[in-house]
């Protein structure tokens, strides 16, 4: 698989296969990943892979909350501007709708997404999980360097023909992966990554992208 493909054929999967994923195929991945680029090489990320019954028993404690309906956990960062200006409020609305209507939930029936969206907790069925982690004392370069070394991840989960998909939800139960990983205290959970082989069989559309001349300025010199 050549780049090009790698990175149009990666998308935030929210269906998996019970099928196993080899611990030599996750090593290979994340060894590679390790080359992801950091300013002055500060390589800021702290990843946790979870497989087997570690994982079993974090989706065990969340779905246990959430049959429970304990609130989520005090946020340590904002994953939004608490008022999202266009033209990122319309792509994210626009999402939402994509999302939800490729499921047949229409958007005043708040409790069926709200049962969509707790998928979220079970990893959509995969039985693979990364969890990264930054220091709470680096800024924002730094969270910039995690984001790169997330898709540089991504992809290469690609090359081994394997999907995943990043879930800042997953902050949203800090406390609860705490509980199963215990890292450091300096460490702030950004996010996790379900990992595994797509279930072809879960539909779930693919969201499209803004064109070129949205997100690119050429200032040509020819």
């Amino acid at each position: 698989m050549d780049v090009y493909e790698a990175v149009t054929s990666r998308r935030a999967v929210r269906g998996f296969t019970d099928r196993h994923v080899p611990r030599e195929v996750l090593e290979r991945v994340l060894s590679a990943a390790a080359w992801a680029p950091s300013a002055s090489n500060l390589q800021p990320w702290h990843a946790y892979v979870l497989t087997g019954a570690p994982l079993a028993e974090l989706k065990k404690r969340a779905g246990e909350r959430l049959a429970a309906g304990d609130p989520w956990d005090e946020p340590e960062y904002e994953q939004y501007p608490p008022a999202l200006k266009s033209p990122y409020r319309e792509r994210r609305s626009a999402f939402g709708e994509q999302r939800y209507g490729a499921l047949g939930i229409p958007r005043e029936d708040m409790e069926a997404r709200q049962r969509a969206a707790s998928a979220n907790w079970d990893c959509f069925g995969a039985p693979a999980a990364l969890f990264c982690y930054i220091d709470r004392d680096l800024g924002p370069a730094q969270w910039s360097d995690v984001g790169m070394y997330l898709q540089t991840v991504m992809l290469l989960l690609r090359a081994e023909g394997l999907h995943s998909c990043t879930q800042m939800a997953w902050a949203k139960f800090h406390k609860s992966v705490a509980e199963v990983l215990s890292p450091p205290d300096e460490l702030i959970l950004f996010c996790g990554m379900s990992i595994g082989f797509e279930d072809v069989t879960v539909s779930d559309a693919r969201t499209g992208r803004a064109p070129l001349n949205e997100t690119v300025t050429f200032v040509d010199g020819y």
